[in-house]
């Protein structure tokens, strides 16, 4: 079977979780049958998830070109809503509470505190539509999908109508959209987030005027499962409360998401995804060493990533190209600011991946008004 729901079952089968991670990827097209003429364009050899192409796309093995294979074992995409400690006797799939992208458990050292906080936060994701990134019923024949980086090549880029064209739009960060229309869109269908990286970007963007992640009816929200933090804010918003602990205790959910909150809105990628996007896209040589808990791939990188494995073609807008130094760092900033880098990410590497996957075909990106 496809999807979170599907992978369960394959689990508790026994099957292998070193199956070839496009026959289980959460949303991957590749088990339907690419649509012909008679049914829809040909689209469905462009992403990561949907082609035979994309399974020898680039992977931290390869060192040649578009040649190598993606190594086998991505379990999921999207965590599912029950999660059990490594060596249960419980049939559902074993859900680790090791940090998925190299960052500690804060406070919790107790193991058995923080599998209780994870087992009741994903137990509310229990609704169909938690269980895929591109819900039933909003598909077509062929999935287009732009995700925006927050880049300043799009200040004065006239993308807008472009990026809103699209079947979804992925954004990060601070996603500010309000006054920069022309050159983001406004809609918003999938937000991406930490609870680390949306506390940051409010603390860090307010000024430029992010005050809230996008709140429309089309939004859905997507957590990065980076902290305990997490955990704590998704219960707090599926259940109607404030955070109830932690740095962010007395947080309150609606002020973040707005006020119809339910447990639809929300979605969380599995820990599993994303170390297989380190491990195998965008592993950096600082892991072999003592700092090796101080990296990550960064959000944006983690979001496209995800979008390629789930959609049928993706457009990126924002994101760090050769030129970078010609742009400021965000398309908001009221004046220039150089683009930063620092040890916690490897945004050059990214910026390679992101080049090479466009010349094997399996992605669109945004390189300025005289690029594409």
């Amino acid at each position: 079977g496809r999807g979170a729901r599907g992978a369960q079952r394959c689990w508790a089968r026994g099957c292998s979780a070193a199956a070839p991670a496009r026959a289980v990827l959460q949303g991957a097209r590749a088990a339907a049958p690419c649509p012909g003429p008679a049914s829809g364009p040909r689209c469905c050899t462009r992403s990561i998830g949907a082609s035979r192409e994309a399974a020898q796309a680039v992977g931290s093995e390869n060192r040649a070109g578009c040649g190598a294979r993606v190594p086998a074992g991505l379990g999921m995409l999207l965590s599912p809503g029950l999660s059990v400690r490594p060596g249960s006797s419980s049939a559902a799939p074993s859900y680790s509470p090791e940090p998925a992208r190299g960052a500690e458990i804060s406070h919790m050292k107790n193991a058995p505190e923080l599998e209780a906080l994870v087992q009741a936060a994903l137990s509310l994701l229990n609704t169909s539509a938690n269980g895929a990134l591109l819900e039933r019923g909003r598909r077509g024949p062929c999935v287009r999908c732009a995700v925006v980086g927050n880049g300043g090549i799009l200040n004065g880029s006239g993308a807008g109508r472009a990026i809103d064209a699209h079947d979804y739009v992925f954004r990060v960060n601070g996603a500010i959209t309000e006054g920069f229309e022309r050159d983001v869109g406004n809609r918003t269908s999938f937000y991406v987030f930490s609870t680390n990286t949306l506390m940051n970007s409010l603390s860090s963007y307010a000024a430029d005027g992010f005050r809230h992640p996008p709140q429309t009816p089309e939004t859905r929200y997507v957590f990065l499962p980076d902290h305990d933090r997490d955990y704590l804010l998704l219960r707090a918003a599926v259940s109607g409360q404030r955070v109830q602990r932690g740095r962010d205790r007395g947080a309150w959910p609606q002020e973040l998401f707005g006020e119809q909150l339910r447990a639809a809105k929300f979605k969380m990628l599995h820990p599993d995804f994303v170390r297989y996007v380190r491990n195998r896209f965008l592993w950096a040589d600082i892991l072999a060493t003592p700092r090796h808990a101080l990296y990550r791939p960064s959000t944006g990188a983690v979001m496209l990533l995800a979008a390629l494995h789930t959609c049928d073609e993706v457009s990126a807008f924002g994101f760090l190209t050769p030129d970078y130094q010609a742009y400021s760092d965000h398309y908001f900033d009221r004046r220039h600011k150089q683009v930063q880098f620092f040890a916690n990410h490897d945004l050059r590497k990214e910026m390679q991946l992101w080049q090479q996957l466009q010349r094997c075909g399996l992605l669109h990106l945004y390189t300025g008004r005289t690029g594409t």
